[in-house]
């Protein structure tokens, strides 16, 4: 994920928003804010070639960020993934999974985690076949759009990093 994939990569994000069952966001930030915690090995877009050839059209995106900069978190990852509602039930959200996970483990990584609204049942669905499991869930958790949502928190151990 570079600054070329920007603009679409924070419209997919703005989509996600949109639909409600993403994220507690409810507004887009500039690239420079969306990028700024954003570990760049482990944050990668699924792109597909324009119908005209003149680019790449993004497809979906994953990026991860560190839980803490406290040196016994050193292998730990929150990450979101997203994926164009065009794009949907065409693999994209396990192909970029499946590099997320590529490459945090060659980097070491042994968690990967997230939260999840439990409405958004397609993105639970997604991590379980990734080899996420569902740790628990935070019961009103935060408020969205002035409604308590809980956010059930799934993680993937890697089986190679030990």
């Amino acid at each position: 994920m570079t600054a070329r994939h920007g603009a679409q990569v924070l419209d997919i994000y703005r989509l996600g928003i949109d639909e409600g069952q993403a994220t507690f966001e409810t507004t887009v930030p500039t690239w420079e804010h969306f990028v700024a915690a954003k570990l760049p090995a482990h944050s990668h877009v699924a792109v597909d070639s324009d119908d005209d050839g003149d680019g790449e059209r993004v497809l979906g995106w994953v990026a991860a960020t560190a839980v803490s900069d406290r040196c016994a978190y050193v292998g730990v990852v929150e990450h979101s993934v997203y994926v164009h509602p065009a794009a949907r039930g065409r693999g994209v959200g396990s192909a970029l999974l499946a590099a997320l996970i590529a490459s945090t483990e060659a980097a070491g990584i042994w968690t990967i985690q997230s939260g999840v609204f439990p409405e958004n049942t397609a993105s639970l669905a997604l991590h379980a076949r990734a080899g996420f499991r569902v740790i628990g869930t935070r019961e009103r958790i935060g408020r969205h759009h002035g409604v308590w949502r809980d956010v059930v928190l799934i993680e993937r151990r890697s089986p190679v990093v030990s």
